[in-house]
This record gives structure tokens, sequence and C-alpha cells, in this order.
């Protein structure tokens, strides 16, 4: 590869040809702000933030799309390129919500960072401001447009990485805004509600739609007995919210927080998980000695079901039948645990700390009720719990470790604590099917070719004798060519793991906020790889580590459900999905 020398602040730097003036000034070790930038996603120039002095040149430069070349001289912090950064940040102050005490993205918003680096301490213009739009009527994401600094990162998002399109710049100069087309709701269009447009959001223009208000009046409401769920994925981003390194399992502490606040039991979705393989397994098993329809596809993100719904109904009879690892176990705390404890299922509150914006979107399906009562009651994020940790004076870094209530649903395996990162569920379902097809049981586990942060992973197994084909996608960008392949007739496999974010729920939208640092790769570190490690190594640190081998389920199947697939199960544990109209 060619190679370009050029200076940085009177510092040689050498690069390779084609690469971007902010690419030689990490390479140097200095940093230059963006606003708008996002690596492989976002690479436009437009907010101006990064802009620098080129000797020679008539106008100051993009930092993020300007290319070097041989002998140039930058300098990136002149007295020229500063006040021109400190100017544009005052202008995009000056239309901007200044509500920052009380918005959610205080202490994790760029632009309020921006303005502290800058030695901003007052902004020079006021004046009009653009029209705002407020929205807040879709269940997961709330659109506050007062906030937004045309940045564009969404609308990359939703366009490149999930293949959508849903977000837009709409109108022209001073009334620009950016939103679903003709400014509707999110609830109105072919949205996910995956969140992804929220964790790369700068500033509080997206964010979650927040219930932690609601989860404490249910536990300040003596008639109630509340019980919370844990998805895997939040163990491994919660630590996040308190300072801790990317990566850092918190499974017991935040077993302890939940029980300081008072819930009457915690509980680890990871038993659902566990269920939901009994339960998928068997359906795949089903499939293939019934001759039934092929692949068969996974049902565990709410944000591919929507996808799905409204831009491949036609495959809709692929999809796995089965209910979320979390809506099956509000359905169950709602039956059988009711009735073993004697309460009323109106008097159970569920709630699902999960680490997914469409969860929220989720609990709402109608096909999610029985008789009218709700299987999951309320959903909150990794980062509202975070929130609402700090709320009750919890130190966190200081809890001691505890273990999850063990009654009726405390054991979970190594095989449930995996969905979280993409080709979990694959894997969790290959160590449970494998096992039945074959009658025996396999010392190794470790399905490898399934795991990793690859959009695409695919895999053939010999299992009893048969050749089955298994691929894993995460995005529904990387998703798509899979689902034309089923279109068309032309799909070599038999099952099919698909997940609505890139990694998986590990990167779900309700986690803890990557900083641009990170996502620009300004600090060398695999947010996603660190996520899923944590959880591989919970996997391997537990006793059990099939979903089958699960004494508590084995119990469950024995005392209520009689056996996988059977009609109970069926009424409480599967639903039905079907076709969404575009736009309303």
């Amino acid at each position: 590869m060619e190679k370009v020398t050029l200076k940085i602040n009177g510092m040689p730097v050498v690069v390779e040809k084609g690469a971007t003036i902010l690419d030689a000034a990490k390479k140097a070790g200095i940093k230059i702000p963006t606003l708008c930038f996002l690596k492989d996603c976002n690479e436009t120039g437009a907010c101006r933030v990064c802009t620098v002095e080129v000797k020679g040149a008539r106008s100051l430069a993009a930092a993020c799309v300007y290319p070097v070349s041989e002998g140039m001289e930058v300098f990136t912090h002149s007295n020229r390129a500063v006040e021109a950064r400190k100017n544009t940040v005052e202008l995009i102050l000056s239309n901007h919500s200044k509500n920052c005490l009380s918005c959610v993205r205080n202490q994790t918003c760029e632009l309020q960072q921006l303005s502290q680096d800058l030695g901003i301490r007052d902004v020079r213009y006021s004046g009009e401001v653009t029209p705002p739009t407020f929205d807040d009527v879709a269940p997961g994401i709330v659109r506050d447009t007062s906030k937004c600094v045309l940045c564009g990162r969404c609308v990359s998002t939703c366009t490149k990485v999930q293949g959508l399109g849903v977000l837009g710049f709409q109108n022209r100069g001073f009334q620009t805004k950016v939103g679903p087309v003709f400014d509707k709701s999110f609830a109105d269009v072919n949205c996910m509600q995956c969140g992804q447009c929220v964790n790369v959001c700068p500033v509080g223009a997206l964010v979650e739609k927040e219930n932690i208000h609601d989860v404490i009046q249910a536990l300040n409401d003596p008639n109630k007995h509340v019980i919370v769920q844990t998805a895997p994925a939040v163990r491994a981003s919660l630590g996040e919210e308190f300072g801790m390194p990317i990566g850092t399992r918190v499974t017991g502490k935040m077993v302890s927080a939940l029980k300081k606040m008072g819930f009457n039991r915690v509980y680890d979705t990871n038993y659902a998980a566990d269920l939901t393989i009994m339960e998928e397994g068997t359906e795949f098993i089903e499939r293939v000695k019934e001759n039934g329809t092929l692949p068969m596809i996974t049902s565990c993100s709410p944000g591919w079901i929507r996808y799905i719904e409204f831009e491949y109904p036609d495959l809709l009879s692929h999809l796995s039948s089965c209910k979320s690892p979390h809506m099956m176990f509000g359905a169950v705390l709602k039956s059988y645990y009711a009735e073993a404890k004697g309460i009323d299922p109106r008097d159970i509150y569920v709630v699902s700390v999960m680490p997914c914006t469409a969860k929220k979107a989720e609990i709402e399906r109608p096909e999610m009720k029985k008789d009218g009562i709700k299987d999951v009651d309320t959903v909150i994020t990794t980062r509202e719990l975070g929130r609402m940790i700090k709320m009750y004076g919890i130190d966190f870094t200081e809890l001691p470790d505890s273990e999850f209530d063990q009654d009726m649903f405390g054991e979970y395996s190594g095989a449930g604590v995996i969905f979280g990162a993409t080709g979990g569920v694959m894997e969790a379902a290959l160590r449970t099917v494998a096992e039945v097809l074959e009658g025996k049981s396999f010392e190794n586990v470790d399905y490898e070719a399934v795991r990793g942060m690859a959009g695409v992973k695919t895999a053939a197994l010999n299992i009893a004798g048969m050749e089955v084909r298994v691929a894993v996608a995460s995005s529904m960008s990387m998703a798509k060519p899979l689902l034309d392949e089923i279109r068309n007739g032309t799909s070599p496999y038999h099952f099919i793991e698909i997940m609505g974010c890139p990694g998986g729920c590990i990167n779900g939208g309700g986690q803890s906020i990557i900083s641009a640092s990170i996502r620009n790769g300004f600090k060398a570190i695999d947010w996603k790889k660190e996520r899923a490690k944590a959880l591989y190594e919970e996997d391997e640190l537990m006793p059990v580590r099939k979903s089958h081998e699960n004494e508590q389920i084995q119990q469950l199947y024995k005392n209520y459900f009689e056996k996988p697939g059977s009609h109970k199960a069926h009424e409480l544990l599967h639903t039905t999905y079907s076709k969404k109209e575009r736009f309303k």
C-alpha cells in the first residue's frame, strides 16, 4: 500500500494513501473533535466541527472527509481552527433546547461535552428557533427535534445498518428537521423500534420512552406482587452505567441492587431462554420430521419480528411460533406461578429489564395477552435500570454479589446466557437438538462456527446422519439476502437465527451508550466483542450448559406443561404474527 507523509502540528506522520486528516491525527495521538462523523456509516463533513487549517488552503477543511496528500501541513488547533469550531457549536446551541439538567442524556451528551471542551460559557447568538416536533406516541422511542443537531447519524444508521430508511431529512434551510416520512410518528410507519438510531444520536433528540416511574409506582403498591426478570445481555452492559469497563459482568451486583429496591422476586430471563429452546427445538425437529416449512427462523427478536411483518409478510410461515423468552416467562408467572402461590394474576406485576427498546412495543401486542391480562406489564432498558439504581441511592460498585431467587425458576443453563450474543440462540438450540436427534450426550457443546461478530455466519453440521445447514444474521441489512433467498426458493438452510441489532442483544437499542471516541476507533475497544465475551465466560462457568438438562425446566413440564409442544404449551408459550401496513 502506497504511503503518504505529512505534518500535523509540526510532527511528521506516515499514513496510507487515501486516509483522511482525521485518520492521520488519530495515528499521531491527536484528537480532533467531531459531531456528525460515524465511522463507516456517516462520513459527510456536514457539521464542520472537525475543521482544521491546511497550509496553503484558502478555507478550513473538514478533517473527517479531507484526504491527506504528500507534504501536506495541518494545524488542528490553530486560533483560526478553534474559533471556527466554537462558532459552529455556538450556532448549533442557538437552535438547541437547553434543558440539559432534565435531559436524559445529561453527562453523556456529545454536544454538552463539545461545549465543555471548547470552553463555551455563553452563546453569542439568539433569535427564532426551528419549529419543533415532539413524538412520544410509539411505545419504545421518543423524538424531540428541538434537540436535534441535524448530524444525520440516525438517518445513515437506519438506512445503511438496518436497510430501512425510515428516517430522513425534511424541508430545507431553517425549517430542516429529521423524522419519518411526512413527519409522521414512529408508531405510524414501518419502524422496527430497534433503537439503533437512539444509540448513535449524539444528543437527546432520540431516546427510549422512560417507564421507571411505572415500576416505582408498582413497587409502592401494597396490592401488587412485583417480579423482575433480567435479560442475559443486561449483565454485560449495566456496569458501564457506573463507570466500570465495557464487558464487565455484573450479574451478582445487579441482583443485589434489584433486591434492595424491594422486588418480591428477582429472576433471570435465562430460565425462560432454556424454556424457549425446549419449545423452539421441538418445533424445529417436528418440522424436519414432518416436512414442515423450512428454513425455520427464530422469533426471539421483536425488532426483527416487526421487520418481517412489514417487509416480508409472505415469509411469516417460516417464523417459529414461539414467544420471546421474557414473554414466555411472563405467561408462566401469571399462570403456573400464580396458581402455585395462590395469587390472582391481576395482582402480579412483571417487569422485564431488557437491552432492547423494541421490547417496549412487544408487550403491547394484543397477542401477548391472555384473558385481557398482559404477559409482561413493563419493560425498562439497561440504561433505565442504571438510572433507577442511582435514584434509589444504591452504591452499585460496592455491592456484594447475590444469587437470583431459587424457588421454581432459579436454575438456568449456559445455553440461556449466550442468548444475548449473535449466534447464541442458534448455538443453544443446536446443543439440545443435536442430543435429542442423536439420542446421546455430547461433552463438547461449543459450536464455534456460529460465534463472532460477523454480520452473517453459516455452518453445515452432521446431526443423526443428516446434514443440517444453519445461518445466523444480525441487523436487517445482513438478514435481507437470506430472506431474498427464501423468497426466491434458493435458500440452502434448514434453520436461521436473525437478530434485529448488529451483534445481537449485547448491542441492543437499550444498552449503555457507547461514546463516539470508541465508535469511531479513537479508543481501541470492540464493545460488542467485549460484551459477548462476558456472556461466553458465564456460560463456561455454569454447571449445566444445555437447556434440556435444566432440572427446574424438567419440573415445569412434569408439573404443568406435560411436554414441549403440548396443547397447554402452545396456548401460553406460542403466538402468531401477521402482515403490517407500512404507513397509517
